[in-house]
């Protein structure tokens, strides 16, 4: 830390020794010129300069040639290119996206007051004294160059570097140079020394795309720019100057060679002791690594985002706006997620299943958050988001809904009997005969809903469909938030249409609340760099489904994790319920199933749609993924009820 008396020297002692400002460009072009003559000591230079002000038309002349330059009051309303970050729902950062820039504002009340000494001494010990120019600096540099015959030497102040690096080009010209200071004079008639400092260290670069000190403190040290201490301030202070070539991620040598030379000067300015200097020499720097481009923990979940981001406010404000967005993501349901993707995957493929793909999403039924998102088993050999993008056959674990919208007519119970025997439908073109998944003549005869559902009887639920009217079944499916394409073919009952495992997810989700819904999403909250709210997804609960028939659906599909049922290989020794689907030729798996705390869906499958074998189904090879992924996530959750039907009135 510094020394006592010395840690508010940028707030008092040099802040009184601030002169008057300035008020016009007369004044600014005699200052420039003062300082040439002083350094030059009346050498050629000097006349030469005045000179050719003369001939130009005098020093009125001259500020008339810079009318043009821009006006610095813009700055009030600038806002730099900021990064925007992505977090999950407890605030874990899973991913930033920006573009060429790299930053995240800080104001000066946030900035260490070790890493502004450091600054202000390596880069412009005199920041306090003079009002935007140098003369003495700006006249000893003008005589190197009179030398050289050209601009080799510099003698910004931090307020030229300032306006060059947001008004100017970079070439290295006289006229460049003056227009420079005209601004720099100008800024600081405008604005105070901690605004100009607070703006100066959130614009300049500090290397490896890394713009703004908040930045650069969390790449390089892994904290924040309030948290450096000496040593660490004077490393960043250094980089100014040349950033890859003091950057210690390239030349740790380099590195302390220039910190020495930033803490040598704050020990002449006095701003530090011998002894600081010498401990902030000797402590060591945990040196962190580029953030810049670091890669997503999450990358299947943080497109999801990123794409309805830029929908909502532009590709511009997502790149550049410095958001912060909260998803509704919990990562480690994530990562248990990914875990029993990769590890199914491995045991199916072992088990001789020819399926490339395995695709899951999980909801919580009492806000409709998207908890865990996983597009695929390996996101690095295909970005394709199978869980939100790829429209499968959901098979068997369709029927549901038309099971639900026979519940809620009031003309069907549990109990209700249907005739699984052989029916057919005239269709465009033909006959159409329902299967059952034995073949031509497997039959059951009669039997109850409840029955027919559990052991994944087609016939009945085709029949089923034609009876409450497919039209209706579609309705359903509308309200409980599925958008893909339908239409009422006979057929809808089993599946025969493409939806995501996120819809399906989500759907099965008001099923767990038994009713009740809101829209599903992968974004809770939205705010600007300041925390002021762009986006608010707070959930907002509507009962759509009638209780009873959601509880009396439920209490038949947690029949088909019981043994007998067509799931049982997805139990998990807690109330649950669920649905298998598989699709003809066996192209498509699923299980979809819930608890009352998560809804979960799991598609297997091929991208190419081929077949995985003769045989295969999804309560073999769908139902065990689930039931790996459940039984992580609820590890530690409470054992939880459904409501039973008879607390409810029948419709």
């Amino acid at each position: 830390m510094l020394s006592g008396g010395n840690k508010n020297i940028v707030s008092s002692e040099i802040m009184l020794q601030k002169p008057e400002p300035q008020n016009n460009t007369k004044a600014i072009a005699k200052s420039f010129l003062s300082g040439v003559a002083n350094a030059a000591g009346g050498t050629i230079l000097g006349i030469t300069m005045i000179t050719s002000a003369v001939a130009a038309g005098g020093l009125v002349g001259l500020a008339f040639s810079f009318r043009n330059l821009p006006d610095v009051r813009v700055l009030r309303n600038y806002v730099p290119a900021e990064t925007s970050y992505i977090y999950d729902i407890k605030g874990k950062l899973l991913s930033s996206l920006h573009g060429e820039s790299n930053r995240e504002i800080a104001t000066i009340e946030q900035i260490a007051p070790e890493l502004k000494l450091a600054v202000v001494a390596i880069e412009d010990s005199s920041f306090y004294r003079h009002q935007g120019l140098n003369p003495y600096s700006i006249g000893r540099a003008a005589l190197a160059n009179y030398k050289k015959g050209g601009v080799s030497e510099g003698a910004s102040t931090l307020t030229m570097q300032l306006v060059k690096n947001l008004f100017l080009t970079r070439e290295r010209t006289f006229s460049r140079k003056l227009a420079e200071a005209i601004l720099a004079i100008r800024v600081e008639q405008v604005f105070s020394k901690e605004e100009i400092l607070e703006m100066y260290l959130n614009n300049i670069y500090w290397g490896h795309n890394n713009y703004g000190i908040q930045t650069a403190a969390e790449s390089y040290f892994n904290k924040g720019a309030g948290e450096l201490n000496l040593a660490e301030a004077a490393v960043l202070a250094g980089l100014i100057q040349a950033p890859e070539q003091y950057s210690p991620f390239l030349n740790y040598g380099n590195t302390k060679r220039r910190q020495a030379s930033v803490l040598a000067r704050m020990r002449t300015l006095k701003w530090i002791t011998p002894e600081e200097e010498q401990a902030a020499l000797k402590a060591p720097l945990l040196v962190g690594k580029p953030t810049a481009w670091r890669k997503s923990k999450s990358p299947f979940i943080t497109e999801v985002v990123t794409k309805e981001l830029e929908e909502r406010f532009g590709k511009e404000k997502v790149l550049r706006g410095g958001i912060r967005v909260q998803t509704t993501i919990d990562q480690d349901f994530q990562r248990m997620a990914e875990e029993s993707i990769r590890e199914s995957h491995n045991l199916l493929r072992r088990w001789g299943l020819r399926a490339d793909q395995v695709a899951l999403a999980a909801v919580d039924p009492r806000t409709h958050f998207v908890k865990a998102l996983v597009g695929g088993v390996d996101y690095k050999s295909s970005q394709f988001n199978r869980a939100v993008q790829s429209r499968r056959q959901p098979g068997s674990s369709f029927k549901p809904f038309v099971y639900y919208t026979a519940l809620a007519s009031g003309n069907y119970s549990p109990g209700s009997m249907v005739n699984d025997a052989p029916v057919s439908y005239p269709i465009p073109g033909g006959i159409y005969k329902p299967q059952n998944y034995g073949g031509k003549n497997d039959f059951g005869g009669q039997m109850s809903l409840a029955t027919s559902l559990i052991q994944s009887r087609n016939i009945p639920a085709v029949k089923l469909g034609k009876a409450v009217g497919l039209e209706k079944v579609i309705d359903v499916c509308r309200t409980l938030g599925i958008e893909s394409p339908m239409q009422p073919v006979i057929s809808l009952p089993l599946g025969s249409i493409g939806v995501t495992p996120l819809e399906m997810a989500g759907a099965f989700a008001t099923f767990a609340s038994n009713g009740w819904y809101s829209q599903t999403t992968a974004i809770l909250q939205v705010t600007d760099s300041k925390g002021n709210i762009l986006l608010d997804n707070t959930p907002e609960p509507q009962q759509i489904l009638d209780p009873w028939a959601t509880a009396s659906l439920t209490t038949m599909l947690k029949g088909v994790l019981q043994p007998g049922g067509t799931g049982k290989k997805g139990n998990i020794n807690r109330p649950a319920a669920g649905k298998t689907g598989t699709t003809s030729s066996e192209r498509d798996v699923w299980f979809v199933g819930y608890v009352p705390q998560l809804a979960t869906a799991v598609w297997v499958g091929n991208d190419d749609y081929q077949s995985m074998g003769k045989g295969i189904t999804g309560g073999d090879f769908a139902a065990p993924v689930w039931r790996s992924f459940m039984l992580k996530a609820m590890k530690n959750q409470p054992v939880k009820y459904f409501p039973a039907a008879s607390q409810f009135s029948r419709p």
